[in-house]
């Protein structure tokens, strides 16, 4: 019987080769991630799958699951690990192998099968590892599922059941690639920059575009997993650089770039602009709004406000969301509410239908960006972008904050902004017109500025993110009264990147 999980075993170490080391903050809200090694080994994984299985069991869910891995240099022996667990408790494993995330979701529905295991730490650093599940499609776990998940891993309450079983799934790139290209095909020829980081997404994305009817121009496509350019992160900045160069040398009619599982989409238009992924958003639900008036749609509060205020889709009737910023929140909420699309700032998108499945995928993403561009009747991505009201924003800043201090600070946040508040106290020169905190807090001044800080649901880090609707100025006014505020806590570091 595998015993039950530490925290504190150390690589090079006898109890490191036979027991399983499981540190449980890699439990996050909807994913779980660790640094592996260090926070996690392969009897951990082994433990974690064992109680995977043993959830799926105690919810009732048919014990049948798709799996599938990243390109990392050890993410297949991860997933051999798991499915030993998920086997061990009685679990039928599907493997589709080497996927991306939206692969995976869509193996469920192509197999009819109801859970998923993604072996993927996405877009963070090489040395992060982490699984990515579900069991009601096209759902991923929330908060409720991973607290009892967590429950089952570290009190080692798994059991084990004969019967398990692994079928090898060798069409499922295929059978995807024709669920993504069948009856897309553009009526006007665009030059694309398929940007993929050396992820996962190169041996997919190109010829996905290419067979919809674009002139791909590749850009890092080639798969190598010590990312020797950049995080395959389509937020970052320097990745958005990357396409801005590609797009400008090659004369693309847009910049395409995906994350290291493929379940986001970042975007530059053809002048080089690197459009934030919510700004995309709002283009997109203009474009899906005039097709279909009275379209709802769902954003995170991360995103800009321009989706409550733009006057295209105000005369469109285009009803929308705010919500909680995280993959699993936005899908749930998309499918709640039966909405067309849910928008994340991070680039995670949520086309339900006639669009998609209603989960989180970069292809689709790019897909509509692309038949968006060949409705535009003459118009350039760069027209739409200017189309857009002017705003100003900043990218996702990302302060360094441990996961066992960050929920705490940002209560702490949250009490400082409402006690200003309270007593009509001013920030930035102006009175608090709205405090948003359904995630966080998001705080908005009487011209409609704002400032976000949130708990990062999947790193060590808090989340900051600044908007304004008037001026530069404004921007850079509440991004320094938030900062002045964060540094006055010792547990929080440096940021990722300013504005």
């Amino acid at each position: 019987m595998l015993a039950k999980p530490r925290a504190d075993l150390k690589p090079n170490t006898p109890d490191y080769e036979r027991m399983p080391l499981v540190k449980p903050t890699g439990f996050r809200e909807y994913d779980a991630r660790w640094l592996f090694e260090q926070e996690i080994n392969l009897y951990g994984i082994q433990a974690l799958g064992m109680g995977l299985g043993t959830f799926l069991h105690q919810r009732g869910i048919e014990p049948r699951i798709v799996t599938g891995h990243d390109f990392r240099g050890y993410s297949c022996s991860i997933k051999q690990a798991l499915i030993t667990g998920l086997m061990a408790s009685g679990c039928t494993v599907y493997d589709i192998g080497l996927a991306l995330s939206p692969m995976a979701y869509f193996a469920q529905f192509a197999l009819d099968v109801p859970a998923v295991a993604m072996v993927t730490a996405s877009h963070n650093d090489n040395g992060w590892t982490g699984v990515k599940m579900g069991c009601e499609r096209p759902l991923t776990f929330g908060p409720d599922e991973m607290s009892a998940l967590k429950e089952i891993v570290l009190d080692g309450k798994w059991q084990t059941r004969s019967g398990g079983g692994l079928v090898h799934v060798d069409d499922m790139e295929q059978r995807y690639f024709d669920e993504l290209t069948s009856g897309k095909k553009l009526n006007n020829k665009l030059k694309v920059v398929a940007a993929c980081g050396n992820g996962t997404a190169g041996a997919f994305a190109p010829q996905v575009l290419e067979a919809i009817g674009c002139e791909v121009v590749p850009l890092d496509c080639e798969l190598d997993h010590s990312f020797p350019r950049y995080n395959p992160n389509p937020e970052d900045m320097e990745m958005l650089h990357a396409m801005r160069d590609a797009v400008l040398e090659s004369g693309a009619d847009v910049g395409l770039g995906f994350d290291g599982d493929g379940d986001r989409c970042g975007v530059v238009d053809n002048e080089g602009n690197e459009i934030f992924a919510d700004k995309v958003g709002v283009m997109l639900a203009r474009d899906i709004s005039a097709m279909h008036p009275g379209a709802q749609f769902v954003v995170d509060v991360k995103s800009t406000g321009l989706y409550m205020t733009d006057p295209v889709l105000q005369a469109n009737g285009a009803k929308t969301d705010y919500w909680k910023t995280g993959h699993s929140y936005m899908k749930r909420r998309t499918n709640e509410l039966g909405a067309m699309v849910g928008f994340e700032k991070s680039g995670h998108y949520f086309f339900r239908e006639p669009f998609g499945r209603g989960y989180d995928d970069g292809l689709v993403s790019a897909i509509a960006v692309c038949e968006m561009l060949d409705r535009a009747k003459g118009k350039t991505m760069a027209d739409l972008y200017r189309d857009l009201p002017k705003t100003w924003g900043s990218p996702t800043m990302s302060p360094h904050c441990p996961d066992e201090a960050k929920y705490g600070i940002v209560e702490k946040v949250i009490a400082h902004y409402q006690a200003l508040a309270g007593k009509g106290e001013k920030v930035a020169g102006q009175a608090i017109r709205e405090m948003v905190t359904v995630n966080g807090i998001r705080i908005v001044l009487q011209d409609g500025t704002w400032g976000l800080v949130r708990a990062s649901s999947n790193k060590p880090e808090l989340v900051v993110v600044v908007e304004s609707p008037t001026s530069e100025e404004m921007l850079q006014a509440i991004f320094k009264n938030i900062d002045m505020h964060l540094s006055s806590y010792p547990e929080v570091g440096e940021y990722n990147q300013k504005i």
